[in-house]
């Protein structure tokens, strides 16, 4: 099993992440929001501050991060096609400092993604996601 330990706070994040387990039909992906209660304590071997900075997974009791835990996800789902050429010798390099920058801007990326094209972001905590339009909850599955 791949676990991934994600930012729920980061619409772009949790767009892939819900994007992904739409092709997990077989239950093989479970993902952590790192913001959960008790985080640190459920899971102390992901430094939750690091994991702000980057992707974590595990796999295997192995831990990956960044592009590998998106590579073996989406290979995991069948989809690695996408993502192969991700870990090409010439652009896996590249990838990496592509996906670096995307990180560490990933909240002001989703906002002006979601203000350009009018996209509504819900604000996720525990599961429990808010429609800041509506302040209805909708409980993530």
């Amino acid at each position: 099993m791949l676990t991934i330990f994600y930012d729920g706070n980061c619409p772009l994040c949790t767009t892939e992440m819900s994007h992904l387990k739409k092709y997990d039909q077989e239950d093989i992906i479970e993902l952590v929001d790192i913001h959960q209660d008790n985080f640190e304590t459920l899971y102390p071997s992901i430094n939750f501050a690091d994991a702000m900075k980057i992707l974590h997974g595990t796999y295997n009791d192995k831990t990956l991060l960044g592009l590998e835990v998106t590579h073996r996800a989406w290979t995991l789902v069948g989809k690695g096609f996408w993502v192969a050429p991700l870990n090409w010798p010439l652009l896996k390099t590249v990838s990496h400092w592509v996906y670096l920058g995307l990180a560490k801007y990933r909240h002001q990326i989703s906002a002006f993604i979601a203000k350009i094209f009018g996209i509504k972001s819900p604000h996720c905590i525990s599961g429990t996601c808010y429609d800041n339009s509506t302040n209805t909850h909708n409980r993530r599955k």
